[in-house]
């Protein structure tokens, strides 16, 4: 029983994160490559939490302008309208296009909020030492990050229709300032993710296990 709780880490053994090879790092302490790849091996990220929580609070900084901030401006002979991403969710429900709408909703708040809020979960939850629902823990830092690389849509969307709609002088159609916030906030959201180190989740209940076998 007390074999299955022993961790690699206490061990003397690190696993590369690029390749996957569990090796054993020099004892001196010096910097341990991987023997395959040559990838810096570390039993855990260095400053992990600290560089997650500085990310997520610029993200969630970034998060307010983003979504106050137009995103599209529309120009004619009769003058300029602007849009946040709201009024755009607004606008394009209509009973040919609400699907469009929740898509846009969906993807460009509900899922930038969301992800920063499981983010600033797991890490006050790692930093309290939660002995807790580990494994639904670790199924929501895979959820988040897979949701990442599609959280680019309003971006995307936004380019597309700035690309298509060019009628000078009639209609034309500009990116406003708050594509750029929403890019930081997704930008640094993925990032956040990847300096995460989830296996900071397992180390306090491992470890308190073993105190308590």
């Amino acid at each position: 029983m007390s074999a299955a709780l022993v961790r690699a880490m206490s061990l003397g053994l690190a696993g590369c994160e690029v390749c996957g090879l569990v090796s054993r790092p020099p004892p001196d302490g010096g910097a341990a490559h991987c023997p395959r790849c040559g990838e810096r091996l570390h039993f855990r990220r260095p400053a992990s939490i600290e560089r997650t929580w500085a990310l997520v609070i610029a993200a969630l900084i970034l998060y307010v302008p983003a979504n106050l901030l137009p995103v599209l401006s529309t120009y004619t002979p009769l003058g300029a309208e602007t849009a946040t991403i709201m009024e755009g969710v607004v606008e394009l429900w209509s009973p040919s296009s609400w699907p469009l709408a929740i898509i846009v909703f969906v993807a460009s708040i509900t899922i930038p909020l969301g992800k920063l809020i499981a983010l600033a979960y797991l890490l006050i939850s790692v930093q309290r030492g939660s002995v807790r629902s580990t494994g639904q823990r670790v199924r929501l830092y895979r959820m988040v990050r897979f949701i990442g690389r599609w959280s680019m849509l309003d971006v995307f969307v936004d380019t597309f229709v700035v690309a298509l709609i060019q009628l000078r002088p009639l209609m034309w159609v500009e990116p406003g300032a708050g594509v750029i916030f929403f890019a930081g906030v997704v930008v640094l959201t993925m990032v956040a993710v990847n300096c995460f180190d989830p296996r900071l989740i397992w180390d306090l209940p491992q470890q308190e296990k073993q105190g308590n076998a």
